[in-house]
């Protein structure tokens, strides 16, 4: 039996068990989406304003009838914005459409073919979105200088990618990450970049308090099937993180012990 005792992970006061966040774009239908969703076991489910309803359009399907929040924690986020001003508005109107809810993930992209982070104008969006008392959750780049200054703007929680958006590459600079995570005194969150399971125990490895993706799930084979799979991996790299690996040598050493040993 383990001895040791996890703490939930908590974001603006709430607690969650499971360290799984995941989206709800590029699903064949909102049958896929809904399906997919529950077999992942994610508490907290982002959701892209300018791009679904959840009530702007009144006469169009709703996202929110099949991903309720009164099961779930919406994450509104800002995808599809390029500068602070359009991110800003963003946030707002998710604000006004979600009756005063706060919880919001900031991203300002700096092109289409990229999809790479503007660092200057999130830094811009996030102080203004801290000021007018959003809880923060914020995509960024994995320069640790950077994540330091949203952390200290007042982020709730800062994102570096692993890879470029849908890329599915896994993480390409697991050094920056490792310097963010012994910096950081807010939570971790790897986003994007993830493209299967082992991808997803890396992160939780190193140390990360969660994981967000959504291409590594919609874009698989299976989908369902890999969104509990992904559930899997992210208890399995947490478990492994709180375990301690054993340290790396160059050399062999025996598994069993040498005294005794019958000459």
């Amino acid at each position: 039996m383990s001895t040791i005792t996890d703490t939930p992970l908590t974001l603006a006061g709430k607690t969650y068990q499971s360290r799984l966040l995941v989206g709800t774009g590029k699903y064949k239908d909102f049958k896929e989406t809904q399906a997919a969703i529950e077999a992942s076991g994610a508490e907290i489910v982002t959701l892209a304003v300018r791009r679904t309803n959840i009530g702007q359009n009144p006469n169009e399907p709703n996202l929110l009838d099949i991903i309720p929040p009164s099961k779930y924690t919406i994450l509104p986020n800002t995808a599809g914005c390029f500068d602070a001003t359009e991110a800003v508005r963003t946030c707002r109107l998710a604000r006004e459409l979600l009756d005063g809810h706060n919880l919001v993930k900031l991203e300002v992209l700096a092109d289409q073919k990229t999809l790479f982070p503007n660092v200057i104008e999130t830094l811009k969006a996030a102080e203004i979105l801290v000021k007018e008392n959003f809880d923060v959750m914020v995509y960024t780049s994995d320069d640790p200088i950077i994540a330091r200054q949203l952390e200290e703007i007042g982020c709730i929680a800062v994102m570096p990618l692993a890879g470029l958006i849908g890329s599915g590459m896994g993480i390409c600079n697991p050094y920056n990450l490792q310097i963010i995570l012994e910096e950081a005194k807010v939570p971790v969150l790897v986003d994007a970049g993830v493209g299967t399971a082992s991808d997803a125990t890396i992160a939780m490895e190193l140390g990360c308090e969660a994981v967000l993706m959504n291409s590594a799930i919609a874009h698989a084979k299976q989908p369902v099937l890999m969104a509990e799979a992904m559930k899997h991996a992210i208890i399995a790299g947490r478990k492994a993180y709180l375990a301690g690996r054993m340290p790396r040598k160059l050399y062999a050493t025996a598994s069993s012990p040498l005294d005794g040993l019958i000459k």
